[in-house]
């Protein structure tokens, strides 16, 4: 891949690959993805132990760095280094796209801004699979990533969802799923927010490698709620 595509000038440079990656079916990784996971020299992976399995079930071997929102600046300027080397770097998340709700949006930025090539590589979005099957419109939605843990801003942005006229998609981790959603029906913060639902989904482990088990809070949820 660095050959032609990393060439610029005479000089090699290396190119900034962001790879969408399965939800937990392998099955869903597309060819040009393994190719490029393959070929590349690195792979900057928010969780490597994750991206580990996924780089064995390929038979890729490339150099594994992590890459997660509680990475040194030094790792970012290390990645950048790599690339000014002509090495290509591939950069995936735990599950999905890059740059959702993740760190990559820095490292897609620091490489563009350093005149490197950034090349996506299309791939799963837990967003439009959720989406997808929910039943709801979503020929405009808003999507407002993880809910804040606590205080004002939870609030605000819980309040500012139920007064939207379209469609919304928020995530939250399944050890405040409880506190979200409320218990045993709707009686917790989600519904203080919104009054009465006229829809809601949990996308449980959409990611799973097999069929989905039964319906647990215990699992990690991507939440979508649409109000009439």
């Amino acid at each position: 891949m660095s050959g032609a595509a990393g060439r610029r000038g005479g000089a090699s440079r290396g190119t900034l690959y962001v790879v969408g990656t399965p939800l937990g079916n392998l099955g869903d990784l597309s060819p040009r993805a393994a190719e490029t996971l393959r070929q590349a020299s690195v792979v900057a992976a928010e969780d490597t132990r994750r991206t580990r399995g996924l780089l064995s079930h390929l038979g890729a071997a490339p150099a594994l760095l992590s890459f997660h929102a509680h990475s040194s600046e030094r790792r970012l300027e290390t990645l950048l280094e790599i690339l000014g080397d002509g090495r290509d770097v591939a950069l995936v998340t735990d599950a999905g796209t890059p740059g959702v709700s993740d760190p990559g949006t820095d490292l897609v930025a620091a490489a563009l801004d350093a005149g490197f090539a950034v090349v996506p590589i299309p791939g799963p979005s837990a967003v439009a699979t959720a989406l997808s099957a929910a039943g709801v419109p979503a020929d405009r939605y808003l999507f407002l990533g993880f809910v804040p843990r606590k205080g004002a801003e939870r609030s605000r942005l819980l309040a500012r969802a139920a007064a939207e006229e379209w469609s919304v998609v928020l995530f939250e981790a399944p050890t405040r799923l409880v506190a979200l959603l409320g218990a045993p029906m709707w009686s917790g913060l989600l519904h203080q927010a919104f009054g009465v639902l006229t829809f809601a989904l949990l996308s449980r482990l959409m990611w799973r490698a097999v069929a989905p088990a039964p319906a647990s809070v215990e699992e990690p949820a991507h939440v979508g709620l649409s109000r009439a």
